[in-house]
């Protein structure tokens, strides 16, 4: 995975006012910590760091802020949007280090159309990321898992999944990723004739309660 370099400037200033001047401005305002060093307030420039979140690598690239002459391996977290407009407000960059493993949060892709959904069955997807935990570098875009081959009743689990070597995944292995079902239609009628059964097996039941009934009064 390539780096993306940035470049980053100190802010000094805090508050609400500060941090809109510099929105206006084309800039987010943002904070580095994480290796136990101190925390450092900056801006990045907005247009830039929203097409570097929007490629394939979302917020798992791998960004180089440079900052006073200085080169930062960070991960961009804790992404904050405006509520309506999408527009970016404030990130958190996570420092870090190419031999230190990281936690980061990968989407699951599921290809292929199953034969259970041809035969008029339902995919839902249960798990549409997974928390995983691997070296910088060797972060994956994404998970793919083929599903050609499921029939209604069958299902994908953590264990099922093929995860690239030095992939640890924070998932138990029996977790539901995604499953075929019959359709509701077909399961409602079931649901309807073991109903109906069972109310024919009531029903003479009942009856015979109330011949007693009827024999005991005429007694």
């Amino acid at each position: 995975m390539a780096d993306i370099n940035l470049a980053a400037e100190p802010r000094s200033q805090r508050g609400s006012r500060p941090a809109g001047r510099l929105r206006r401005q084309g800039l987010v305002p943002a904070v580095i910590y994480g290796l136990g060093t101190d925390t450092r307030s900056v801006a990045v420039p907005s247009r830039e760091l929203a097409h570097v979140l929007a490629g394939e690598s979302g917020a798992n690239t791998l960004i180089t802020l440079q900052v006073d002459g200085e080169s930062i391996l960070t991960l961009a977290r804790q992404i904050q949007r405006h509520p309506t407009r999408g527009d970016l407000v404030h990130v958190d960059f996570i420092r870090i280090r190419r031999d230190v493993a990281v936690t980061a949060e990968i989407p699951v892709h599921l290809t292929g159309e199953a034969v259970g959904v041809r035969d008029g069955g339902l995919l839902e997807q249960q798990l549409f990321s997974l928390s995983v935990e691997a070296m910088p570098g060797n972060i994956p875009v994404a998970i793919e898992h083929d599903i050609s081959e499921l029939t209604i009743g069958d299902d994908v689990r953590i264990a099922d999944l093929r995860l690239p070597a030095g992939v640890d995944v924070h998932h138990e292995p029996d977790t539901l990723v995604a499953h075929v079902v019959a359709p509701r239609v077909a399961v409602e009628a079931e649901e309807g004739a073991e109903e109906e059964a069972a109310a024919g097996e009531e029903a003479p039941e009942a009856g015979a309660a109330e011949a007693a009934e009827g024999e005991g009064a005429g007694e």
